[in-house]
């Protein structure tokens, strides 16, 4: 039966209407796979020396598990932010006569074989060998370690897979372990509790008894078997649809009627922000990042005035980015029916346009305090909000007629990567770094005035021909509307 699911998935994926991006961006992951493969074996290889170098007097092994407890919890932050769960389209299975059971053990099996769960492998065996060789353990004491530490593993991954399919819809509910863990780690760093030095004693106790190492192991179990209930209670068509009862919301955002012809696009943009979560998202993303001048103005590191350009796009331009290239795959459920009804694409796009320039305005605005660091920051700022809105907010637009996978807005906001394909890492090089170039070489061999000038004209240049760009993009979208349609029909990510 897994040979099955594996075939079905298989030709799921060389079915897709995005086939092409998603055999170039697993061909960059595995790039990354492979990067971070040799940079975990190089440091699986190294650790020991480095440590015995450095410590001369304490045992590697010992200071190893003094960090084990910090390193789980490191690691069940990433994978929360970062790892995608594997899914199973269930909705053709409920009519055959396949149990609940085999589909979930597919699932669960499948997350085992994660790249994430290999990862720690390249750090772990090769320390291992090392405290064998030089024999400052037994073979057993370091087998029944390893074989504790992978299994530790497999407990992190099964723990955000409890986490993720709990508490993803309701990020809230977290705010309690979120705060014990803040608390734990105040007390840690001022040395009323350790608790790392105990985890690190008990494990120090494993190496004594390998036979403990049976204990995460039977944990491994009882998570494995947790996760086994909790989505064969959900295997069903309607599992989750019930909610409580919520009241409707009924803004109309009537003042956008003075947008003419724009003005009913415009409320529904406003109204799939407001009412849908991954949506709204994008503007409390904006607001928080907003924050981010504040890790580099104050420092040297990264004094030059490129990488203030870079900030200023990003900072200006975030909401544009986070919503703009999802265009218009945010309309992916009634897109087709936009498209069999007489409404100029143009008209469509412009409206896209002036919500992400409105939203380009409002956070220029609320940068202006970065002028504490100095009024070369501000207007750095004000010109990249500019070439945001000349430049970027087009560029957006036309790579997302390239846009095929479509968005569920009822789908948790939190890291959900559902919609994204090549084209949305391959449009942040223009979007990102070319004002950066373009900045760099200009202040390189003529002057910083001549490089804010630079993007000021083009930002302007920009503006000036948006009626002529709108119309352009538009055709390419009319050129590509059965490609489109076709791809948000379908429901794989």
């Amino acid at each position: 039966m897994f040979q099955r699911f594996l075939w079905l998935e298989w030709k799921s994926f060389f079915r897709s209407a995005s086939l092409g991006k998603n055999i170039g961006l697993k061909i960059f992951l595995i790039f990354l796979a492979l990067y971070f493969s040799v940079a975990f074996l190089a440091l699986g290889i190294g650790l020991y020396p480095l440590l015995q170098e450095t410590f001369p007097n304490q045992d590697p092994l010992q200071m190893v598990n003094r960090f084990v407890l910090l390193w789980l919890v490191f690691e069940l932050g990433f994978r929360f932010m970062i790892q995608t769960l594997p899914v199973l389209d269930i909705k053709p299975l409920l009519n055959l006569p396949i149990s609940r059971r085999k589909a979930v053990n597919f699932v669960l099996l499948k997350s085992m074989y994660s790249f994430f769960n290999f990862l720690p492998l390249f750090i772990i065996i090769p320390f291992g060998i090392f405290c064998i060789n030089k024999g400052d353990y037994g073979i057993w004491n370091i087998i029944g370690w390893m074989i504790a530490m992978i299994a530790a593993t497999q407990c992190v991954n099964f723990l955000n897979f409890l986490i993720k399919k709990k508490f993803t819809d309701n990020l809230k509910a977290l705010i309690p372990a979120i705060l014990a863990v803040v608390i734990l780690g105040i007390l840690e760093y001022f040395k009323v509790f350790e608790i790392s030095f105990w985890f690190g004693k008990m494990m120090d106790f494993l190496v004594l008894n390998p036979y403990l190492a049976v204990l995460p192991i039977v944990l491994l179990i009882m998570l494995y078997k947790w996760n086994q209930l909790n989505l064969e209670s959900k295997f069903y068509l309607d599992a989750g649809l019930k909610e409580k009862q919520k009241d409707a919301d009924t803004k109309n955002f009537e003042w956008t009627k003075k947008f003419g012809v724009l003005a009913p696009f415009l409320q529904l943009d406003l109204k799939l922000i407001w009412r849908n979560k991954r949506p709204k998202t994008t503007i409390y993303m904006s607001l928080l990042l907003l924050g981010y001048g504040l890790f580099i103005y104050p420092g040297d590191m990264y004094g030059h005035p490129a990488m203030y350009v870079f900030v200023g796009v990003f900072m200006t331009g975030i909401f544009m980015i986070n919503f703009g290239q999802f265009v218009p795959s945010w309309d992916a459920s009634y897109y087709p029916m936009i498209m069999a009804q007489n409404i100029p694409l143009k008209d469509y796009l412009s409206s896209k346009a002036m919500l992400i320039s409105c939203s380009v305005i409002v956070l220029a605005i609320l940068s202006t305090p970065y002028i504490y660091f100095g009024w070369d920051i501000l207007l750095i700022n004000m010109v990249a909000a500019l070439y945001n809105i000349g430049v970027n907010i087009p560029i957006l637009l036309y790579s997302g007629s390239f846009n095929k996978k479509r968005i569920d807005l009822d789908k948790s906001p939190f890291m959900n990567y559902q919609g994204t394909g090549a084209a949305q890492w391959i449009v942040g090089i223009p979007l990102m770094f070319l004002p950066v170039l373009i900045f760099w070489l200009l202040n390189f061999f003529i002057s910083f005035e001549a490089g804010l000038i630079a993007l000021s004209g083009l930002g302007l240049l920009g503006l000036l021909l948006r009626a002529s760009l709108m119309k352009y993009i538009a055709g390419v979208y009319q050129k590509r509307k059965y490609a489109m349609i076709n791809g948000f029909k379908q429901t794989g990510e």
